[in-house]
């Protein structure tokens, strides 16, 4: 049989029926271009060495595998672990693949990088390997996620980046990811796109599952779980968290979509992003997965409370790995991921982002059904500092309100 974990880094592309490279002639030499840098970085010695450098001494690796103790004796059962990829520099675990893909994109002379951002974590992680590397730095993101998440527009931008709101479609992160993609194929010369998860055309899925499987490595040096659960967006996060125990038979998986306010949807809209719910194979962006999607192919618009879950597709490994069984999908509604918000703030003093909430919420409900040896590691993808304004909304307190003149002041300033 063969083994899944290195199935996830082949050089076809390939992940069963899924992944491949759906694009415009015009970037397919760009693409085979990144192929052959990437393959052949990883096996160089010298570039393992440097990244591997830059995850300890810039990063902050390896992240802390923390033991939930309050959490775990309030709901009984398996023991929960968090493996706090929040303490990351940037605040979340985008920064394994962008470390890893700048020093790509320096490798073939890239001077210009440009990418996607939904909750923008990712855009404030290619901002900051930018600044670092002296690359210019163009992030597109979609209006709607633009105003949800203005903490890390103000940081990318502080980081000198530029930072486009995509004002089509749906304004989220589909919306994004064609933006670059455009951009790229007017740049195709001297610019990287740094693709932010698993998703997109080949070697995107397979590179970014690369660096990001350092989570899994760092969690199997540590503990020996029995289940894993991540949320699950593009999924590069619950790629890093997988990989590395993809051939252990006894390691059980769990993948958490956006459930947003329930499974229900229109011609055009949805108010979820649970693609394996109501979504069917196709093609879009440049591969092959599941998206939710209407009868004539076209991409729906997706609701979740979370920016970085809020897309239509899904990476073609998750897709592969769900269709075969090794990894099991299950969804969040928004009502229980504010709920596990509080709870690990509560318990733990923990402010987890909201995508990492989702993996939580799941993580609640199983706990208590299992035996109290069983152990449970759920991947905080990120820290909440970037879901200020939307959390602060949903539980009643306004950080801003209009004064007698309708000026728009903070509670702060009204004491």
């Amino acid at each position: 049989m063969k083994s899944l974990k290195k199935y996830m880094f082949n050089k076809t592309g390939h992940f069963g029926q899924y992944g491949g490279r759906y694009i415009p002639e015009l970037l397919i030499p760009i693409m085979e271009e990144l192929e052959t840098t990437f393959y052949e970085a990883i096996k160089d010695s010298s570039f393992k060495t440097e990244l591997n450098n830059l995850y300890k001494n810039y990063s902050g690796r390896p992240t802390p595998l923390y033991f939930c103790e309050n959490l775990t004796k309030k709901l009984g059962g398996a023991k929960i672990f968090l493996k706090n990829e929040g303490l990351n520099h940037t605040g979340a675990h985008k920064i394994n693949h962008c470390l890893g893909q700048a020093l790509i994109a320096k490798r073939v002379g890239k001077k210009r990088v440009i990418a996607e951002t939904g909750a923008g974590q990712h855009g404030l992680a290619t901002a900051t390997v930018c600044a670092k590397f002296g690359l210019d730095c163009v992030i597109y993101m979609g209006t709607k996620d633009y105003k949800r998440q203005l903490p890390n527009v103000f940081y990318m931008e502080r980081l000198g980046a530029k930072v486009v709101p995509v004002k089509d479609g749906g304004q989220i992160l589909r919306d994004a990811i064609n933006a670059a993609l455009k951009d790229l194929i007017s740049n195709p010369k001297d610019t990287h796109y740094l693709l932010g998860t698993v998703c997109g055309p080949h070697p995107y899925p397979a590179m970014n599952a690369y660096f990001q499987s350092i989570i899994g490595k760092e969690v199997r040096k540590e503990i020996k779980p029995d289940y894993l659960i991540a949320c699950v967006g593009g999924g590069s996060n619950a790629m890093g968290l997988f990989c590395d125990f993809l051939d252990d038979k006894d390691v059980k998986m769990i993948g958490v979509e956006a459930g947003g306010k329930g499974i229900y949807e229109t011609e055009t809209k949805c108010d979820h992003a649970a693609r394996f719910q109501t979504g069917k194979p196709g093609v879009a962006e440049g591969f092959k997965s599941y998206f939710l999607q209407n009868k004539d192919g076209q991409l729906k618009e997706t609701s979740s409370i979370s920016a970085g879950l809020d897309y239509s597709g899904v990476g073609p490994q998750i897709a592969y790995l769900k269709d075969i069984g090794r990894i099991n999908m299950t969804y969040s509604l928004d009502k229980d991921v504010l709920s596990a918000y509080e709870m690990l703030a509560k318990t733990e003093g923990i402010f987890a982002a909201l995508e990492s909430c989702h993996a939580l919420a799941e993580t609640m409900k199983l706990a208590p059904k299992l035996d109290k040896d069983k152990i449970i590691v759920f991947n905080c993808s990120g820290r909440g500092d970037k879901d200020l304004f939307i959390v602060s909304e949903k539980f009643n307190f306004n950080i801003y309100e209009n004064d007698t003149c309708g000026r728009r002041i903070s509670r702060h300033d009204r004491m």
